[in-house]
């Protein structure tokens, strides 16, 4: 392979610094600002359908609307904490003696009424107090047990399933989210682009994914979007696997799949390197599913300035992972991918919307950002996948990838 084909190594310093103190006090005071909106359009919703409040457990909607936050996992022991009931006048954020500090710092808007485990027993004066007779719960968070002890509290008030609704609104991006997903997406570049030097042959997947996951830490993030994977040769078939205690090999691909979060926002990036010089097949596939994932960003790219041209929706999550899996069926070699082209990403790593062949035929929604991860999977002997996120604005005809360490062919470990 010559010299020409390969992408050269970014440097870290090449990458946007990570936000500083004045960032973030300027995203915080966007968040604080937005809220009120984010309730008006919850409200305006909730009237419409004929409802007097909205009960909340998810913790991207409790701090996209409250501003309580917890941590990944940390609802499973947070009993009620940062539940809420949005009414037509007020908020409710819920809190044990636990977090009822954090609340009144983070949710100070809303009033913060204590919990305890047994929410049922203080249900029916919380939803008399907001005068509400009927409320639309979060059915596919609640579970069936709590449901119907919620139902026996307060017989005369109604329970209505709802979904999606916050989760509409959440993919629709303001510009202050975008800003946290890019600044996400450069500590992830600075991170990969440290690490490159220390991929030789015998370090372990497993030293390696803690390796990233040290270097986003110590550069910007607050967390990690999700666990990392760093997956070689065979295992690199595997769409969500797990590294292991196995030294990686001169000739084998490596896939990473990785994001930082920042401020609350994710990033999720894919790259597949080469341990070496690339076997001719190996090079083969990372080549056709480039070509699907440059075909698909084109066509996002089209829509956008053709829609901001005319005034149009863009194209459904259907029609962009069309263009993408064409790509790989045309070349004939190789099955395409099973999973979706792509995902919303934000304060949760998968959101709405999706870009799949099961998404929804409605147009995707503007500002947003998502993904566009195609792959090839060959069990038992390699994958290769190249993830972006890319974030759209029809408004303006901008179509933005914020993911920066080059999608060309990088090898390491030479």
């Amino acid at each position: 392979m010559s010299r020409i084909e390969r992408a050269a190594w970014p440097r870290p310093e090449e990458f946007p610094a990570a936000p500083d103190a004045e960032a973030l006090r300027r995203w915080d005071g966007a968040d604080r600002s937005a809220r009120p909106v984010r309730l008006a359009r919850l409200r305006s919703r909730l009237a419409r359908e004929g409802l007097d409040a909205y009960f909340g457990i998810r913790r991207e909607h409790m701090r996209y609307l409250t501003g309580f936050t917890l941590a990944d996992g940390e609802e499973k022991v947070a009993g009620h904490s940062g539940q809420f009931i949005v009414g037509a006048a007020e908020v409710i954020v819920l809190a044990d003696t636990r977090y009822a500090i954090q609340a009144a710092r983070e949710a100070g808007q809303a009033r913060i009424e204590p919990t305890t485990y047994d929410l049922p027993a203080r249900w029916g004066d919380l939803v008399g107090s907001l005068g509400a007779r009927r409320v639309g719960v979060e059915a596919g968070f609640v579970n069936h047990a709590l449901w119907g002890r919620l139902a026996a509290a307060a017989p005369g008030v109604e329970l209505v399933p709802i979904e999606g609704w916050i989760e509409a609104d959440r993919a629709a991006k303001e510009p202050a989210e975008v800003e946290r997903i890019a600044a996400a997406c450069a500590v992830a570049d600075r991170a990969l682009s440290a690490l490159l030097p220390e991929i030789v042959p015998g370090v372990t997947e497993r030293d390696l994914a803690w390796r990233l996951e040290v270097l986003m830490r110590t550069s910007g993030a607050e967390a990690l979007a999700f666990d990392v994977a760093c997956l070689a040769g065979a295992e690199a078939a595997l769409p969500h696997g797990s590294p292991r205690d196995q030294p990686i090999r001169r000739g084998q691909v490596l896939l990473f799949d990785f994001g930082a979060q920042v401020c609350g926002y994710r990033s999720d990036m894919t790259r597949t390197l080469f341990v070496g010089e690339p076997a001719a097949r190996d090079l083969a596939v990372y080549k056709v599913v480039a070509a699907a994932q440059g075909a698909a960003i084109r066509a996002v790219e089209g829509a956008v300035a053709e829609a901001a041209r005319t005034g149009g929706s863009l194209p459904d999550g259907r029609a962009i992972d069309r263009v993408a899996r064409e790509v790989i069926d045309r070349d004939g070699r190789w099955p395409a991918y099973g999973h979706g082209l792509g995902h919303g990403i934000g304060l949760a790593t998968h959101e709405h919307p999706s870009l799949s062949r099961a998404a929804a035929p409605t147009p995707l929604p503007t500002p947003t950002v998502f993904s566009i991860e195609p792959g090839i999977y060959l069990d038992g002997e390699m994958g290769v996948r190249i993830e972006d996120l890319v974030a759209v604005d029809a408004a303006v005809g901008r179509a933005e990838v914020l993911t920066r360490f080059p999608r060309g062919i990088v090898v390491v470990g030479e």
